[in-house]
């Protein structure tokens, strides 16, 4: 055993997962496996968002395959054991595992980066097979060549990250069109290839130009079904964890239904929709909703993706904060660009890593814990124009409702009309609702903002669901095309859209502050608005 060939660390680190209280068996994938073992030379490259257990299966997969390793014990009670119960191949094949995202100490070029790789599996291999002289200058290629000669061994590749080398700036074009080398070398059209299962973010067809990796069949999710249900949860298996999570929790502080507002919304090419696991996990966790996949970075981290053409973008982030779908042609090999410059290119990259959804042709943004994000930026970004004036009066705009101060609501869309916003076109109450949207979007850091949601015996155009404040005000918006705001109401009132907030039968309801009806009309011949808000009786 060594630090790359059949190492001790896969064992441990899935082993350690497994004890986890919110486990999810994924073991089904090496039945799926299995059969491209048996045939030998297949190759296999899935690409996924960071933090949708990539890691986590190319773990699994190596110490199912590994020597040196027991696993009986590891997956005794997991799928995999009643699929495949005689275990022909469990430990009984040499693995590679290297984690690509490892570098040395103080790495600032690529010659250390690989080196370190290539002296690491050399001084493995001639740990492993001391019979054979090993020249210190000879490639790996040329060494495991001679112990599939000499002793027919063959090798499962295991690459783990496979791309991490692309996203470093120590990296330079030359030394990335040597690494696209390097893997071709050791891995393509090589007996000693048992399997070559590969992961990372972003798809090998941008950084392979030509042949040298074509021998992968790659899947990602926007457009591969094969392989969807193993990397991100599905309901089924969200419905098992909060099962657990209720039975194990001695005061409950999350709602399954708040699981899917905060981290579901992912679109697989299947036409599944998936959680993000990372952050499904952790709220469990901590018994806390909050933002955990977003959390190592700040708005900028998606501004980094739209900085260098945000005219091309803002009019669809509009559409995309009020929960309408935008438009945009994903190609996911135009996400490696270093210089995004299109919509496309700008949706493409964002989509590739799990900035938003992609399905049938549009983008979106998945859910509250990426919305609070996107809405983080559009505060605080001036170059984002009219979006960010916008933004800005939201605060202003929240305060003036709940206060009902009309006067000052229809002022500030009078303002927004007044900037001369693309959208506002007004043929339609879809382009009203994303401007009214907009506007309100302060109203985020403390609501739950849901757009045609069912409420009573209809669907309201907005309701405001408090997140923070259980006690804070609950409001329901309608709004109007050439009619009036007391028409807004009544309609409110007519389809009984306050039911919303009340709880079931005999039980108190989870809101306990006043139900506010707010009805906003555009008059198209005037231009102007009118805006009324109403407090209306529980239970009417």
């Amino acid at each position: 055993m060594g630090v790359y060939l059949d190492s001790k660390k896969p064992f441990s680190i899935y082993g350690s997962e497994k004890k986890q209280p919110y486990f999810v068996d994924k073991t089904r994938l090496l039945s799926e496996l299995l059969p491209l073992v048996e045939a030998g030379g297949n190759y296999v490259c899935i690409t996924r968002p960071r933090r949708f257990g990539k890691t986590v299966m190319a773990n699994m997969i190596a110490a199912y395959f590994e020597k040196g390793q027991d696993g009986s014990s590891l997956f005794e009670g997991l799928e995999i054991s009643r699929l495949e119960p005689e275990g022909r191949h469990q430990n009984q094949h040499h693995v590679i595992f290297i984690s690509c995202n490892e570098v040395p100490r103080k790495c600032s070029s690529y010659a250390p980066y690989i080196d370190r790789m290539e002296s690491r599996l050399k001084k493995d291999l001639q740990h492993a097979f001391p019979d054979i002289e090993m020249d210190a200058e000879a490639a790996l290629w040329d060494i495991l060549d001679e112990i599939y000669e000499t002793f027919e061994e063959t090798f499962i590749f295991i690459l783990d990250e496979w791309d991490y080398i692309f996203h470093q700036d120590f990296a330079k074009e030359d030394d990335r069109k040597s690494y696209i080398r390097f893997l071709s070398s050791l891995l393509k059209d090589k007996p000693y290839v048992a399997f070559a299962y590969m992961t990372g973010i972003l798809p090998i067809a941008k950084y392979s130009s030509g042949s040298e990796l074509n021998m992968f069949l790659e899947y990602t999710m926007a457009t591969k079904e094969r392989y969807c249900g193993y990397f991100g949860f599905d309901d089924s298996e969200v419905d098992e964890l909060y099962q657990r999570y209720v039975s194990r929790t001695d005061e409950v502080k999350i709602r399954r239904e708040d699981l899917r507002a905060w981290y579901d919304g992912y679109h697989t090419m299947s036409g599944v929709r998936l959680y993000n696991p990372r952050s499904v996990t952790a709220a469990l966790t901590d018994n806390q909703l909050g933002n955990y996949w977003t959390s190592c970075g700040p708005y900028d981290e998606i501004f980094y993706y739209i900085e260098k053409n945000t005219a091309a973008v803002r009019d669809a982030l509009v559409l995309m904060v009020s929960g309408i779908p935008a438009d945009a042609r994903v190609q996911e090999y135009a996400a490696a660009s270093m210089n995004l410059r299109t919509k496309d290119e700008i949706f493409s990259a964002m989509a590739v890593y799990g900035f938003l959804s992609y399905e049938n042709g549009k983008v979106s943004i998945p859910n509250k814990e990426l919305m609070d994000r996107f809405a983080d930026m559009l505060r605080k970004e001036p170059s984002l124009g009219y979006v960010y004036r916008l933004a800005r009066k939201s605060e202003q705009m929240l305060r003036a409702t709940l206060s009902g101060n009309t006067d000052e609501m229809a002022e500030i869309l009078e303002y927004a009309h007044n900037t001369e916003i693309p959208l506002l076109h007004y043929n339609h109450e879809t382009e009203l609702a994303a401007v009214v949207n907009l506007v309100y979007l302060a109203a985020r850091d403390f609501y739950r903002i849901e757009r045609e949601d069912k409420a009573g015996i209809g669907y309201a155009d907005f309701i405001f669901y408090p997140e923070t404040d259980r006690t804070a005000d609950c409001l329901i918006l309608e709004l109007k095309i050439g009619h009036t705001p007391e028409e807004a109401i009544r309609q409110i009132k007519k389809r009984k859209y306050a039911l919303r907030f009340e709880g079931k039968l005999g039980e108190k309801p989870l809101y306990s502050g006043r139900i506010l009806a707010v009805g906003i009309a555009y008059d198209r011949k005037t231009k102007k608005y009118c805006c009324r808000t109403e407090v209306l009786e529980r239970n009417a």
